[in-house]
Protein backbone atom coordinates (compact mmCIF):
# COMPACT_ATOMS: atom_id res chain seq x y z
CA UNK A 1 0.00 0.00 0.00
CA UNK A 2 1.32 3.45 -0.92
CA UNK A 3 2.16 5.60 2.10
CA UNK A 4 0.69 9.09 2.05
CA UNK A 5 3.25 11.86 1.57
CA UNK A 6 3.33 15.26 3.28
CA UNK A 7 5.61 18.19 2.42
CA UNK A 8 7.13 19.53 5.61
CA UNK A 9 6.73 23.18 6.60
CA UNK A 10 9.78 22.82 8.84
CA UNK A 11 12.63 20.30 8.69
CA UNK A 12 15.84 20.19 10.69
CA UNK A 13 18.11 17.17 11.03
CA UNK A 14 15.95 14.19 11.99
CA UNK A 15 12.79 16.14 12.83
CA UNK A 16 10.08 17.82 10.78
CA UNK A 17 6.73 19.50 11.33
CA UNK A 18 3.54 20.57 9.63
CA UNK A 19 2.14 23.88 10.85
CA UNK A 20 -1.00 26.04 10.57
CA UNK A 21 -3.84 24.89 8.31
CA UNK A 22 -1.56 22.18 6.99
CA UNK A 23 -1.30 20.61 10.45
CA UNK A 24 -4.98 21.16 11.23
CA UNK A 25 -6.01 19.10 8.21
CA UNK A 26 -3.90 16.15 9.35
CA UNK A 27 -4.84 16.47 13.02
CA UNK A 28 -8.55 17.31 12.81
CA UNK A 29 -9.81 16.11 9.44
CA UNK A 30 -7.72 12.95 9.13
CA UNK A 31 -7.60 12.41 12.91
CA UNK A 32 -3.90 11.58 13.02
CA UNK A 33 -2.50 9.75 16.01
CA UNK A 34 0.92 9.66 17.65
CA UNK A 35 2.94 6.79 16.21
CA UNK A 36 1.39 6.95 12.74
CA UNK A 37 3.86 6.82 9.85
CA UNK A 38 3.90 8.93 6.70
CA UNK A 39 6.43 9.82 4.02
CA UNK A 40 7.76 13.33 4.68
CA UNK A 41 9.28 15.39 1.87
CA UNK A 42 11.83 17.92 3.11
CA UNK A 43 12.62 19.60 -0.21
CA UNK A 44 15.81 17.61 -0.78
CA UNK A 45 14.74 14.10 0.23
CA UNK A 46 11.81 11.94 1.30
CA UNK A 47 12.05 10.16 4.64
CA UNK A 48 9.73 7.95 6.65
CA UNK A 49 8.25 10.07 9.44
CA UNK A 50 6.64 8.98 12.70
CA UNK A 51 4.28 11.40 14.48
CA UNK A 52 5.64 12.32 17.91
CA UNK A 53 3.38 15.24 18.88
CA UNK A 54 0.00 16.63 17.78
CA UNK A 55 -1.39 20.07 18.55
CA UNK A 56 -4.14 22.11 16.90
CA UNK A 57 -1.71 23.96 14.64
CA UNK A 58 1.39 21.76 14.73
CA UNK A 59 2.19 18.10 14.03
CA UNK A 60 5.75 16.94 14.70
CA UNK A 61 7.64 13.97 13.24
CA UNK A 62 10.82 12.04 13.86
CA UNK A 63 12.44 11.20 10.54
CA UNK A 64 13.83 7.79 9.70
CA UNK A 65 15.14 6.09 6.59
CA UNK A 66 15.19 7.82 3.22
CA UNK A 67 12.75 6.70 0.54
CA UNK A 68 13.75 6.34 -3.14
CA UNK A 69 12.95 9.30 -5.37
CA UNK A 70 13.18 9.95 -9.11
CA UNK A 71 14.78 13.24 -10.25
CA UNK A 72 12.19 15.54 -11.81
CA UNK A 73 12.64 17.20 -15.22
CA UNK A 74 13.14 20.99 -15.25
CA UNK A 75 10.00 22.45 -16.86
CA UNK A 76 8.87 26.04 -16.47
CA UNK A 77 5.37 27.02 -17.54
CA UNK A 78 4.97 30.69 -18.49
CA UNK A 79 1.19 30.85 -18.23
CA UNK A 80 -0.66 33.94 -19.42
CA UNK A 81 -3.30 34.92 -16.88
CA UNK A 82 -6.88 34.02 -17.79
CA UNK A 83 -10.13 33.43 -15.87
CA UNK A 84 -9.10 32.45 -12.38
CA UNK A 85 -11.28 29.34 -11.98
CA UNK A 86 -9.88 27.84 -15.17
CA UNK A 87 -6.35 28.99 -14.41
CA UNK A 88 -6.47 27.39 -10.97
CA UNK A 89 -7.56 24.12 -12.57
CA UNK A 90 -4.58 24.34 -14.94
CA UNK A 91 -2.18 25.08 -12.06
CA UNK A 92 -3.50 22.11 -10.10
CA UNK A 93 -3.28 19.64 -12.98
CA UNK A 94 0.11 20.85 -14.26
CA UNK A 95 1.42 20.51 -10.71
CA UNK A 96 0.18 16.93 -10.56
CA UNK A 97 1.94 16.22 -13.85
CA UNK A 98 5.25 17.57 -12.52
CA UNK A 99 5.91 21.14 -13.71
CA UNK A 100 8.88 22.72 -11.87
CA UNK A 101 7.71 26.33 -11.76
CA UNK A 102 4.84 28.47 -13.02
CA UNK A 103 5.27 32.10 -14.03
CA UNK A 104 1.92 33.93 -14.40
CA UNK A 105 2.18 36.34 -17.34
CA UNK A 106 0.24 39.57 -17.76
CA UNK A 107 -0.35 39.48 -21.50
CA UNK A 108 -1.85 42.12 -23.79
CA UNK A 109 -5.14 40.19 -23.94
CA UNK A 110 -5.32 39.52 -20.19
CA UNK A 111 -8.43 41.24 -18.83
CA UNK A 112 -7.52 44.35 -16.86
CA UNK A 113 -9.36 43.29 -13.71
CA UNK A 114 -7.58 39.92 -13.79
CA UNK A 115 -4.13 41.47 -14.13
CA UNK A 116 -4.94 43.84 -11.24
CA UNK A 117 -6.18 41.05 -8.98
CA UNK A 118 -3.51 38.49 -9.91
CA UNK A 119 -0.87 39.46 -7.28
CA UNK A 120 -3.44 38.86 -4.53
CA UNK A 121 -4.18 35.39 -5.90
CA UNK A 122 -0.58 34.19 -5.69
CA UNK A 123 -0.94 32.88 -2.13
CA UNK A 124 -4.01 30.88 -3.14
CA UNK A 125 -2.18 29.48 -6.18
CA UNK A 126 0.70 28.43 -3.92
CA UNK A 127 -1.72 26.69 -1.56
CA UNK A 128 -3.39 24.84 -4.43
CA UNK A 129 0.02 23.79 -5.74
CA UNK A 130 1.03 22.46 -2.31
CA UNK A 131 -2.15 20.40 -2.03
CA UNK A 132 -1.75 19.02 -5.55
CA UNK A 133 1.93 18.23 -4.86
CA UNK A 134 1.08 16.15 -1.80
CA UNK A 135 -1.73 14.38 -3.62
CA UNK A 136 0.64 13.45 -6.46
CA UNK A 137 3.52 12.54 -4.09
CA UNK A 138 5.95 15.20 -5.28
CA UNK A 139 9.17 16.05 -3.50
CA UNK A 140 8.25 19.75 -3.35
CA UNK A 141 5.58 22.04 -4.79
CA UNK A 142 6.37 24.02 -7.92
CA UNK A 143 7.55 27.58 -7.50
CA UNK A 144 4.72 30.02 -8.26
CA UNK A 145 6.40 33.25 -9.34
CA UNK A 146 4.94 36.71 -8.91
CA UNK A 147 2.83 37.80 -11.90
CA UNK A 148 5.06 39.53 -14.44
CA UNK A 149 4.69 41.27 -17.78
CA UNK A 150 5.94 39.54 -20.90
CA UNK A 151 8.81 41.98 -21.48
CA UNK A 152 10.19 41.02 -18.05
CA UNK A 153 9.95 37.27 -18.64
CA UNK A 154 13.62 36.92 -19.49
CA UNK A 155 14.86 38.57 -16.29
CA UNK A 156 16.58 36.54 -13.57
CA UNK A 157 13.75 37.20 -11.11
CA UNK A 158 11.16 35.74 -13.48
CA UNK A 159 13.14 32.80 -14.83
CA UNK A 160 15.92 31.62 -12.50
CA UNK A 161 19.10 30.19 -13.96
CA UNK A 162 18.93 26.50 -14.79
CA UNK A 163 21.54 23.89 -14.05
CA UNK A 164 24.23 23.31 -16.71
CA UNK A 165 23.29 20.59 -19.21
CA UNK A 166 24.87 17.16 -18.97
CA UNK A 167 26.72 15.76 -22.02
CA UNK A 168 23.55 13.84 -22.98
CA UNK A 169 21.35 16.92 -22.91
CA UNK A 170 20.76 19.83 -25.27
CA UNK A 171 20.91 23.38 -23.84
CA UNK A 172 17.83 25.10 -22.45
CA UNK A 173 14.91 25.31 -24.89
CA UNK A 174 12.18 27.96 -24.93
CA UNK A 175 8.96 27.27 -26.86
CA UNK A 176 5.92 29.51 -27.30
CA UNK A 177 2.68 27.86 -28.33
CA UNK A 178 1.12 29.82 -31.16
CA UNK A 179 -2.09 29.04 -33.03
CA UNK A 180 -0.63 30.70 -36.14
CA UNK A 181 2.28 28.25 -36.29
CA UNK A 182 1.35 25.77 -39.01
CA UNK A 183 4.70 24.13 -39.76
CA UNK A 184 6.03 22.91 -36.41
CA UNK A 185 4.20 20.73 -33.91
CA UNK A 186 5.26 20.71 -30.26
CA UNK A 187 6.26 17.04 -30.51
CA UNK A 188 8.63 17.88 -33.36
CA UNK A 189 10.13 20.79 -31.41
CA UNK A 190 11.02 18.42 -28.56
CA UNK A 191 13.18 15.94 -30.45
CA UNK A 192 16.30 16.90 -28.44
CA UNK A 193 16.34 16.30 -24.69
CA UNK A 194 17.12 19.72 -23.19
CA UNK A 195 18.57 20.42 -19.76
CA UNK A 196 15.56 22.64 -19.11
CA UNK A 197 12.47 23.68 -21.00
CA UNK A 198 10.23 26.74 -20.79
CA UNK A 199 6.78 26.64 -22.38
CA UNK A 200 4.75 29.82 -22.91
CA UNK A 201 0.96 29.41 -23.06
CA UNK A 202 -1.12 32.38 -24.23
CA UNK A 203 -4.35 33.83 -22.79
CA UNK A 204 -7.88 33.45 -24.14
CA UNK A 205 -7.69 34.86 -27.65
CA UNK A 206 -4.03 33.94 -28.00
CA UNK A 207 -0.87 36.03 -28.09
CA UNK A 208 -1.06 39.45 -29.77
CA UNK A 209 1.08 39.95 -32.92
CA UNK A 210 3.58 42.19 -31.13
CA UNK A 211 3.99 39.55 -28.40
CA UNK A 212 4.73 36.87 -30.97
CA UNK A 213 7.31 39.23 -32.46
CA UNK A 214 8.84 39.65 -28.98
CA UNK A 215 9.18 35.87 -28.65
CA UNK A 216 10.80 35.70 -32.10
CA UNK A 217 13.23 38.49 -31.28
CA UNK A 218 14.21 36.74 -28.03
CA UNK A 219 15.00 33.39 -29.69
CA UNK A 220 11.89 31.43 -28.71
CA UNK A 221 10.72 28.62 -30.99
CA UNK A 222 7.07 28.84 -32.07
CA UNK A 223 5.11 25.58 -32.17
CA UNK A 224 1.50 24.44 -32.12
CA UNK A 225 -0.56 21.63 -30.65
CA UNK A 226 -2.20 20.84 -33.96
CA UNK A 227 -5.13 22.07 -36.01
CA UNK A 228 -7.70 22.31 -33.22
CA UNK A 229 -7.99 25.44 -31.06
CA UNK A 230 -7.82 24.50 -27.38
CA UNK A 231 -8.86 26.48 -24.33
CA UNK A 232 -5.92 27.98 -22.48
CA UNK A 233 -6.19 25.55 -19.57
CA UNK A 234 -6.46 22.55 -21.92
CA UNK A 235 -3.44 23.72 -23.91
CA UNK A 236 -1.41 24.12 -20.71
CA UNK A 237 -2.17 20.59 -19.54
CA UNK A 238 -1.63 18.92 -22.92
CA UNK A 239 1.62 20.81 -23.54
CA UNK A 240 2.91 20.01 -20.05
CA UNK A 241 2.18 16.30 -20.51
CA UNK A 242 3.89 16.20 -23.91
CA UNK A 243 6.91 18.15 -22.66
CA UNK A 244 7.45 16.04 -19.56
CA UNK A 245 7.21 12.87 -21.60
CA UNK A 246 9.96 14.24 -23.87
CA UNK A 247 12.14 15.30 -20.93
CA UNK A 248 12.03 11.97 -19.09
Amino acid sequence: MTTRRWIADEATGNTAALTGDHAQHLARVLRAEIGQQFDIATGTSVRRGVITAINDDRVEFTLGEEQPITPAPDLTLALAIFKFDRMEWAIEKCTELGVTRIVPIIARRTDTHLSTAAPKRRERWQRLALQASEQSRRLAPPEIAAPTRLKDLGTASALPAVRPPSPAEAPEVKIVLAESENDLHLREALTARPAALTLAIGPEGGWAPDELQWFHDNNWTAASLGDTILRAETAAIVATALALDALR
